[in-house]
């Protein structure tokens, strides 16, 4: 398979101008012939609907949930990233796009990340047209602070809320949308499959969660903004229906899956604290510009602590290890997210660390609140402070938080070109659903970014190039591939309640996100890789064989909508460990242990892995296939990553 990003030529600064001026245009009479999909409602999604809209095509929205508002955008917390300088303390859109590059550890497509960071200027005097309510200075400026993996101040905040800010800026879009016709939105319905008609995408088939009604849309391309992977570890950050069913039944249609094995994982959550929990909460961020994060030097004083008989007050200053303060004396508290997990994690082992179960570092704001006062740090993150109490108990304005790393977001999706084109014609993906713009790592505060690029100032331009080459004809429901489409999930969702086994879905997800924690989370190698390929294929077998999903198919049955998610972690599982064992490399989220530098740093190795791995379906129990696309880097140098 050959594999065409479609990266235009000349100078990286002058790209995306240039496609633009060479793209095809459809006029504005015969946007109205055209029906779009769009799956999804979070920031990509909503963006992207009303954008098109907006340009007088015809929209169909879907989302899972209630209301489009409820998308999982909603629940970021420090910021969106933007090469505005507003600071004057020399940021650039060079700047914006190296640090993307060097946070991502060199392995993503420069010209995307180039074009990411250009179209960051608009997104901000975007979101304030439409009354996002950014923090602002004494002056009435818009206000910046900085997140990891970056020396300058460039992330635009809303407090701790900025995704739903910006998530209600992107919905009232889209409602005007809604109201006035152009957008048709359909709640509570999920995407079970997208449908191709001679080899194009045409259309999906949906499941009413309400009904339970097997149902088909046609359209002439179909938009994925899914979201990402993360909670193939049970645990972790994003909201419970988080799922990967959407690109996954992609995936098995034929669009590439890449890099599968890019997880990040975020270094402030909120630690584990038993088996009751069925999802993680993040803490912003955005808190490390002023908590200082520590353990204490002695493993008798960590002792202490988890027996209860000492607090992080007790710890006199000379006997707390600020330890990325200590080794990286250039970004300090502020190093890539990985980076940051990772020595969490070396500490914890050490046996330092400071929560009952041994698995917690300090995020201490007791010197910001001596330096700026309370009212400045409360005015900064008093709702984060709000939640981190409703949850813990603690007060973080009097003793220090407890922070551990957790499962937060996925680099890896399907593949796409410089269009946000999938490998299937029609097929486009976008936001944290494709894999372009973050490589291995994603810096903080780039995924509302990247969300509302493709939405708003990416797909308006790139859609019409594929358009302008259809017909205005519609395929008909009644179309015999959009029959056989429906057939097959019907069937797929039957064998699912025709199993009548004895284990809950929950039971399996929990096996599965212990089994890919263990093997394949913030360190991998290759026994633990190999023996987890064993363990999911067992998982897997006893799934089909033993999941207990009570109810039928024509009514709300949430067990049932979990059933379906669940299946598809456990394929995709396999893929994130054939991928990992595969890349034989440490690079940004993907820590293998047998590559790595004296210091404990990931080790790459640019001579035989600099490529985006790219993995195609070929039946079920059959290997997949992976297809290579190189990457080239003509403006940056590959060099061993360093924030010391």
């Amino acid at each position: 398979m050959k594999l065409d990003s479609k990266v235009p030529e000349g100078p990286l600064a002058d790209k995306w101008e240039r496609h633009k001026f060479n793209l095809k245009l459809v006029n504005p009479a015969n946007k109205r012939k055209y029906d779009v999909i769009v799956v999804g409602t979070g920031l990509a999604g909503a963006s992207a609907a009303a954008s098109l809209a907006e340009l007088g095509y015809n929209v169909k929205a879907f989302c899972f949930q209630d209301s489009p508002r409820r998308a999982h955008s909603i629940a970021a917390q420090g910021g969106i990233n933007a090469a505005k300088n507003y600071q004057n303390d020399g940021d650039s859109i060079f700047r914006l796009f190296y640090d993307t590059i060097k946070g991502g550890d060199y392995r993503a497509r420069e010209a995307n990340v180039y074009r990411l960071a250009q179209v960051s200027v608009n997104i901000i005097d975007q979101c304030v047209a439409q009354g996002v309510p950014f923090a602002r200075e004494y002056g009435g400026l818009l206000d910046n602070r900085s997140f990891g993996g970056a020396q300058v101040s460039r992330t635009f905040y809303a407090r701790g809320q900025t995704g739903q800010q910006l998530l209600l800026g992107a919905y009232s879009a889209l409602s005007r949308q809604v109201a006035t016709g152009k957008v048709q939105m359909f709640p509570r319905t999920e995407m079970l499959d997208v449908v191709l008609v001679d080899g194009k995408a045409r259309g999906i088939v949906v499941r009413n969660l309400v009904t339970g009604q097997i149902e088909s849309h046609s359209a002439h391309a179909v938009l994925l903004c899914t979201g990402g992977y993360g909670n193939a570890y049970f645990l972790s950050t994003n909201a419970m229906g988080s799922n990967v069913t959407a690109a996954w039944r992609a995936h098995k249609r034929g669009a590439l899956f890449a890099n599968p094995c890019y997880v990040q994982i975020h270094p402030t959550c909120i630690p584990v604290t038993g088996d009751h929990q069925s999802k993680l909460t993040l803490m912003s961020e955005s808190l490390r510009n002023d908590g200082r994060v520590w353990v204490p030097k002695k493993v008798e004083d960590a002792e202490a602590i988890r027996k209860g008989q000492k607090r992080a007050e007790d710890i006199n200053e000379d006997e707390r290890d600020y330890f990325l303060e200590r080794k990286y004396r250039s970004f300090g508290n502020l190093v890539p997210r990985d980076v940051a997990s990772r020595n969490a994690k070396y500490v914890c082992d050490e046996g330092r660390g400071v929560a009952p179960t041994g698995l917690a570092v300090y995020l201490d704001f007791r010197d910001a609140i001596k330096r700026d006062g309370m009212k400045v740090i409360e005015a900064k993150y008093g709702n984060l402070f709000q939640m981190y109490e409703k949850i813990t108990a603690d007060n973080p304005y009097k003793t220090a938080m407890k922070i551990y790393p957790a499962v937060h977001y996925t680099m890896g999706g399907l593949w796409v070109d410089y269009n946000l084109m999938t490998n299937i014609p029609g097929l486009y993906a976008l936001g944290e659903a494709n894999f372009s713009d973050h490589g291995a790592n994603r810096l903080g505060a780039s995924a509302l970014m990247q969300g509302l690029a493709d939405g708003y100032f990416v797909i308006p331009y790139t859609l019409g190039d594929y358009l302008a080459t259809l017909d205005y004809a519609k395929v008909p429901t009644d179309h015999e591939a959009f029959r056989a489409t429906e057939e097959e999930v019907k069937k797929s969702v039957q064998d699912l309640l025709d199993v009548k086994g004895s284990k809950t879905v929950d039971e399996f997800h929990k096996d599965l996100g212990k089994l890919m924690w263990d093997y394949c989370g913030m360190s991998r190698n290759a026994e633990g890789l190999k023996l987890a390929k064993e363990k999911i294929q067992e998982l897997r077998q006893e799934f089909k064989n033993n999941v207990k999903v009570l109810g039928t198919n024509d009514e709300l049955n949430v067990t049932l909508e979990k059933a379906c998610r669940v299946a598809d972690f456990i394929e995709l599982g396999e893929l994130m460990i054939d991928d990992a064992l595969m890349r034989e490399e440490s690079c940004g989220g993907h820590f293998r242990e047998e590559y790595q530098t004296e210091d404990g740093e990931a080790k790459r190795d640019d001579d035989n892995f600099a490529f985006v791995a790219n993995w195609e379906y070929k039946g079920e129990n059959q290997a997949e296939v992976m297809h290579k696309e190189d990457l080239v880097f003509e403006n940056v140098k590959l060099t061993q990553r360093s924030y010391k």
